[in-house]
């Protein structure tokens, strides 16, 4: 199964350009993180790709499927679990699963089957005679992954899945997000990116309606560094230490971490991505600075997603029909 992403924009009717020129391709099976600021395009994207919305330019298709022209076609491929699972709570686990089911079009001699699979992979046969309202909040994300799984979809789109969870329960569905991407493309929009960087395979970054980044977690940590750093420990006066590294061409930023006992801490960043730790050590060396530990760092996902995303004052504002 291949989703393609061609050239796409979205412009909202109040004027505010939520999408810009986004191309993308994704193949099957896959676990992708969706990451980016409030009003990034997140939002609009997920709608997009469900059908919810039509991009005011570009072309978009799921499973070969055209959007919106096939739209049909293109929903049944497609599995979603919003931020607030549309849930009735006074329905048991078992008439909700058969609802949805019905809703999708599930034919009458497949749906029980269909259910019992859903609620198997999810871990719910145990609560399926029980209502709704008396699930726990893990459990109920379970039953919104469950109707999500209902009918059979290739594409499974889960907005923040773990919203609210206790660590135990964050833990179980992350175990349950890793076994669904097994065998569908799984979208995973979450804010939290040590969900993101623990579950997905690769990483999209959107910022002001553009994808700025895409690759694994590794890639993304290794590759896309504004500058390198280093972190290093030398004995000195802490002024004489940090004017040394400070001197060395091509060092943009120097930051004290501690200074204690004659030792001094700091790290400091480069402005391109070149190895500067011979030139900081000699720099130490001939201010009469002994040199105790030197080494290179990459930075952290959370620092590469900030250093891409930077806010802007129009960027603050998410667009109209986009919360995240």
């Amino acid at each position: 199964m291949e989703i393609n992403i061609q050239n796409v924009s979205m412009t909202y009717p109040s004027g505010k350009q939520a999408l810009q020129n986004l191309s993308l391709e994704l193949r099957s099976p896959s676990l992708i993180g969706l990451l980016g600021p409030n009003g990034a395009g997140k939002s609009t994207i997920m709608n997009i790709l469900t059908g919810y919305l039509a991009p005011t330019e570009g072309e978009v298709k799921v499973a070969g499927f055209r959007l919106p022209e096939q739209a049909q076609q293109a929903k049944a491929c497609v599995g979603y679990l919003p931020e607030q699972p549309p849930l009735y709570p006074e329905m048991t686990v078992q008439e909700y699963l058969d609802f949805v089911a019905e809703l999708k079009g599930v034919k009458h001699a497949q749906r029980k089957q269909q259910v019992l699979a859903a609620a198997r992979r999810t871990g719910l046969e145990e609560v399926l005679p029980r209502v709704i309202r008396n699930l726990s909040k893990g459990y109920r994300q379970r039953v919104g992954i469950a109707q999500a799984l209902l009918g059979s979809p290739q594409l499974i789109i889960l907005d923040e899945p773990t919203v609210g969870l206790d660590p135990a329960q964050v833990i179980e569905i992350r175990n349950l997000i890793r076994e669904l991407g097994k065998a569908h493309t799984v979208i995973l929009s979450s804010h939290i990116l040590s969900e993101v960087q623990a579950v997905c395979q690769q990483v999209l970054i959107l910022s002001k309606g553009r994808l700025v980044a895409v690759g694994s977690p590794e890639q993304l940590g290794e590759t896309l560094n504004p500058g390198s750093r280093l972190r290093a420990t030398a004995q000195g006066e802490p002024d004489t230490v940090l004017a040394a590294v400070r001197s060395v061409p091509g060092i943009c930023k120097v930051e004290l971490e501690s200074a204690a006992d004659g030792q001094v801490t700091f790290t400091a960043e480069s402005e391109d991505a070149a190895d500067r730790r011979a030139a900081v050590s000699r720099a130490l060396t001939e201010a009469g600075c002994t040199v105790l530990a030197l080494a290179a760092e990459n930075r952290s996902l959370e620092e590469v997603f900030l250093a891409l995303t930077e806010k802007t004052p129009e960027q603050e504002a998410p667009a109209e029909g986009e919360e995240n």
